[in-house]
């Protein structure tokens, strides 16, 4: 499981599922911290919000910190 730790602002990471777009990219970059993620597809840079605990499940892996 992901910690807190292991992703920054401007992190790549992959998630577990894919984003429902047209490029199907599983593909990330957060793009704001709080109590609440943000993330925007790198397929169609579309922006989705998660909460904390939510994405540290969904996420698969974090390519760039």
């Amino acid at each position: 499981m992901i910690t807190n730790d292991d992703y920054a602002l401007y992190s790549l990471v992959r998630m577990k599922k894919k984003h429902p777009c047209s490029s199907r990219s599983d593909l990330f970059k957060v793009i704001r911290l709080g109590m609440d993620i943000k993330l925007e597809c790198q397929g169609c840079k579309g922006i989705i919000t998660l909460l904390r605990n939510d994405f540290n499940s969904k996420v698969k892996e974090v390519i760039k910190k």
